[in-house]
């Protein structure tokens, strides 16, 4: 089971202000036992919604509209992507996550990822192709994911 790990943004992350040393390498250690226990897909920080630009659409048209966007707590600061066994095994390892906003109370959510099967046999039998391509890509990227986490491990 695939999870989003969100981390949600703050005064501080939207006004740019980058983590301490000290946050820098809490962070840095969880992401090497998330490494190290084969579970982390990705994960970064974003840079501030000033920076971003979100697309409307509306029928057919589509708007650009800039950052900076006004809504903090509906912001994003950052993000992993995890393949664990279960939700409580997500769970468990956010609990063991730095605050990442020290001297603040923050929030994390946590978000199932989809799989094909997921979207159940129906909607597979009727467009099996795009299964089928999706599927070609995840092996792809899995091998991609298993030659990084041989070359961790061996760093």
């Amino acid at each position: 089971m695939k999870f989003m790990i969100i981390v949600k943004a703050d005064e501080k992350s939207e006004a740019g202000v980058l983590p301490s040393p000290e946050l820098l390498a809490e962070m840095g250690k969880f992401n090497e036992e998330l490494v190290k226990a084969g579970v982390l897909l990705a994960g970064e920080g974003l840079h501030p919604s000033s920076k971003g630009v979100r697309i409307r659409f509306s029928g057919a048209n589509r708007t650009v509209i800039d950052g900076p966007f006004s809504e903090t707590k509906e912001l994003l600061a950052g993000f992993w992507l995890i393949q664990v066994k279960s939700r409580e095994e997500a769970i468990e390892w956010v609990k063991r996550a730095p605050n990442p906003m020290p001297g603040t109370e923050a929030e994390i959510e946590i978000r199932q990822v989809f799989d094909a099967e997921d979207f159940g046999p129906e909607l597979q039998a009727a467009v099996p192709e795009v299964f089928e391509a999706e599927q070609k890509f995840r092996e792809a990227e899995d091998a991609r994911r298993e030659e990084r986490q041989r070359a961790a491990a061996q760093a």
